[in-house]
């Protein structure tokens, strides 16, 4: 398919007004009823997707072999190319990207997701959400930002349950997953295939986030706080799948862990990455198990005595005979500090879906340079409020359960590591996460996103109306305010 596009040709209202009217037939092709959003007000509990093993290809004949890339260039498609942060993640603007497949792969994904989960816009049966180990398929499809093409790139829907939810809401704005050389045995001219030196991107939907910004700032707090995360961006996403582009949404762009996070933030990228997920993931004494800390690096080797060195030097009676040597043993396997300062930052900002709550959404990484494990948070869409379920935890863990997250209660109730930490509540809140500077940032992102955020479409979209998006904004905003007055109350307490 030869497809031009030029982002700067059409204006962002007449794209809208032919959206507008050809939605009605692209939902009728992909199955979709006219439901409202007016079910998305109901409380659901959404945690990501935590495994890629079981993902497919698409399985249909590839006969779309015979084209000449005529767009690459090293810069922009080859692997020889350094990652370019400033094109990709550019914090001054909303950038844009074009999806262009064909009607029967785009029905091929639809079908599939009819498989794992239900028809478009129906509720399972049953109570809660299916456990579905399995991740939807991969098609090819051309991409094209700024007016280039990156060929055959392995798309697909991505998540747990909050895709599951947006596809029972029938919310055609599902996160996607980005793969630039997934089909390269297919199709020899992409092999290698970047996009400025980067292989593979998540696409977050901002399920439940109706100010689109705490992936996005949560990801820069960290980063400002000197640790190791994934960089994040603004884009939005058109759909052309038979019937002219169709606009998704305002999407927030992630860096992917295990591309160019370990290789550019890491002087040594060749350490084990894990994924941890459910049992071991606690840290519970006795849990441990291969299984719950997928490699994501050096698949091949079967050591996971990193991990069991840390299970072990935690677990030791020593912490109460001999502190200092407890110390100086989980030093020796695990970047305390990091993980100390992760703790502070992470509590500032609150997030329910994290380790203390939830067995998942951090990775480990044995940094070769210290041989030591690394905490790395991941997926932040629940950051910046109080939360489900039982909420995000107290500055002072009061509200842990310790026998079930030992990671935490056995670092907190020694007082050289709580003391470290409330050095780091404090450093924290006095700079990355002063009341000032995070609602200037939630000023300064609202307004450049405003455009794209309150002129989706329904259907595509978790907002009711406009100002959905701009009391979310109010809300962030006051929650930053009663974030300083709870570490500034903890801290007077100690």
């Amino acid at each position: 398919m030869i497809y031009e596009l030029s982002q700067n040709k059409f204006n962002l209202t007449l794209k809208q007004c032919i959206l507008v009217a050809s939605l009605s037939l692209a939902l009728a092709i992909s199955g979709c009823g006219g439901e409202s959003n007016a079910d998305i007000n109901e409380t659901e509990i959404v945690t990501e997707e935590t495994s890629e093993t079981n993902t497919e290809t698409t399985t249909e004949e590839i006969t779309d072999t015979d084209f000449e890339a005529t767009d690459w260039t090293d810069a922009t498609h080859s692997k020889s190319a350094a990652p370019n942060f400033n094109e990709v993640f550019d914090n001054s603007q909303v950038k844009r990207f074009d999806f262009v497949v064909t009607a029967e792969r785009w029905q091929s994904m639809l079908d599939d997701m009819t498989d794992l989960y239900g028809e478009f816009g129906q509720r399972s049966s049953g109570t809660g959400l299916s456990d579905i180990d399995e991740n939807p398929i991969f098609v090819p499809t051309d991409v094209y930002y700024n007016g280039r093409q990156w060929y055959r790139v392995g798309i697909r829907f991505k998540g747990n349950s909050s895709l599951q939810t947006s596809w029972q809401q029938g919310i055609l704005k599902l996160s996607f997953k980005m793969d630039f050389d997934e089909f390269e045995d297919d199709y020899p001219q992409i092999d290698n295939q970047r996009f400025y030196g980067f292989k593979k991107f998540s696409l977050k939907n901002n399920y439940d986030d109706k100010a689109f910004l705490r992936e996005k700032v949560a990801a820069d707090v960290f980063k400002n706080s000197g640790l190791a995360i994934s960089n994040t961006a603004f884009y939005t996403v058109y759909v052309d799948h038979g019937n002219g582009p169709e606009y998704f949404g305002l999407y927030t762009l992630v860096e992917e862990i295990d591309d160019t996070v370990l290789e550019t933030q890491f002087a040594d990228d060749n350490g084990n990455l894990y994924k941890p997920e459910d049992g071991g993931a606690s840290f519970v004494e006795g849990s441990f198990n291969e299984d719950n800390f997928e490699k994501k690096t050096n698949e091949d080797e079967e050591d996971w005595s990193d991990i069991s060195a840390l299970f072990d030097a935690l677990h030791d009676d020593k912490r109460n005979s001999d502190p200092d040597t407890w110390r100086t043993n989980l030093e020796a396997v695990f970047d305390v500090d990091t993980f100390l300062k992760y703790l502070a930052v992470n509590g500032i900002m609150q997030n329910w879906d994290t380790y203390g709550r939830m067995p998942h959404n951090y990775y480990l990484y044995n940094n070769p340079e210290n041989s030591k494990l690394t905490w790395i948070p991941w997926d932040n869409n629940e950051a910046l409020q109080e939360g489900k379920m039982a909420g995000a935890l107290n500055l002072d863990f009061s509200d842990l359960d310790s026998s079930s997250w030992p990671l935490i209660a056995k670092l907190y109730a020694d007082d050289v590591y709580k003391a470290r930490y409330n050095d780091y509540l404090l450093e924290a809140i006095s700079s990355v996460l002063d009341t000032n500077s995070m609602q200037a940032t939630y000023d300064s992102y609202s307004a450049m996103i405003d455009p794209y955020a309150t002129t989706e479409l329904s259907g595509f979209t978790f907002l009711n109306n406009a100002n959905d998006f701009y009391q979310a904004i109010e809300q962030l905003k006051e929650h930053t305010e009663s974030r300083t007055q709870a570490v500034t109350t903890y801290l007077d307490n100690q």
